[in-house]
């Protein structure tokens, strides 16, 4: 599988489901994962340094931006009840298996995961991504330029970037576009950034 699968919206690789157990926040949980969605059978670096470097959100809606099979969102759910879950994805089979494992961990009640355009006009408390960096500069930028300003006064973005794929250009970038971003930690190449909305 090609890293390409992952931001396509329906992958042609033949889908196999890979079931994983994490430990995200104090929880250990059991999700399916599976071939053509990022990070098939594993929970990834990047996704894992945000992990440890961050307290989940208290209450509040949250975005998980770029969902894949839904690890973000379901572990913010999983460590309040006072969550509820917006999962954004351009791949389909991705949001099949995070609606999956929604159901699995009985949860679904307080996540919604969709495609990017059939999204509900909506305000976050909080955004939370390891976003598709690998997309290219530009169209990374139009996807933050798209989903940042849905936070709500006082909200924050939480973003996991790895730092030889453009981390500090990014921090300053979301800064210089009126989102004072901070880094929170960096580990194993990954740079942990905190963006707050006006």
């Amino acid at each position: 599988m090609t890293d390409e699968h992952y931001f396509t919206a329906d992958p042609t690789v033949a889908f196999q489901r890979t079931p994983i157990t994490v430990s995200v926040w104090g929880q250990t949980f059991d999700l399916a994962t599976g071939s053509g969605v990022f990070a098939q059978g594993r929970l990834d670096i990047g996704t894992s340094v945000l992990f440890r470097e961050t307290e989940p959100p208290a209450a509040g809606h949250v975005l998980d931006l770029g969902c894949g099979y839904g690890v973000i969102g379901l572990a913010a759910l999983l460590a309040s009840n006072e969550v509820t879950v917006t999962a954004v994805d351009v791949n389909e089979r991705a949001l099949a298996l995070a609606r999956e494992n929604a159901a699995a961990l009985g949860v679904a009640d307080r996540y919604l995961a969709c495609t990017p355009d059939t999204a509900p006009e909506a305000t976050y408390d909080e955004i939370w991504s390891n976003p598709p960096i690998r997309i290219g500069k530009q169209a990374l930028h139009e996807l933050l330029l798209t989903w940042l300003p849905r936070l709500a006064p006082g909200g924050r973005a939480t973003l996991v970037v790895g730092k030889n794929l453009g981390a500090d250009s990014l921090q300053r970038w979301l800064t210089d576009q009126g989102w004072p971003t901070t880094r929170l930690a960096s580990a194993k190449g990954f740079r942990v950034l905190q963006a707050q909305a006006g």
